[in-house]
């Protein structure tokens, strides 16, 4: 079997939401996420790219001025972050904790033993795991 994969320049994980500014503020201000770039009046939408520094994966968050829900999905669906640092992630916990964001109780329990889960405004649910990766 032969793999015909493809070169691509970014990645971009696009979400719409009503919770417009608290999602923006738990993904900037909570987990510290760096603001790219932004957008406004584009037929309707506002919209915030953020990311990591020099990298090429982004989270972009959209509001229609019409409405924009979007319901979370089932606990186990998870944005996971690969932390190696644990003090950093313990910096990032205690910061979110001060905005109101507690841990939760992964679906998973694999998550729990090297990594901390919390929800956003949303519902959608974040892993920072204490690892290097994959």
């Amino acid at each position: 079997m032969e793999f015909s994969g493809f070169s691509a320049a970014q990645i971009r994980l696009a979400r719409p939401t009503d919770k417009f500014d608290d999602v923006v503020h738990f993904y900037e201000s909570g987990l510290g996420l760096e603001r790219i770039t932004e957008f406004s009046g584009d037929r309707g939408y506002v919209g915030v790219i953020l990311g990591l520094p020099d990298s090429q994966y982004h989270l972009e968050f959209t509001h229609h001025q019409d409405g924009s829900p979007c319901p979370a999905p089932t606990t186990d669906n998870l944005l996971v972050f690969y932390i190696p640092n644990k003090k950093e992630i313990d910096r990032i916990i205690e910061r979110l904790s001060q905005m109101g964001y507690e841990e939760v109780e992964p679906a998973n329990g694999y998550w729990k033993e090297k990594g901390k889960t919390v929800e956003d405004p949303d519902g959608w649910r974040i892993v920072l795991m204490n690892t290097n990766g994959i």
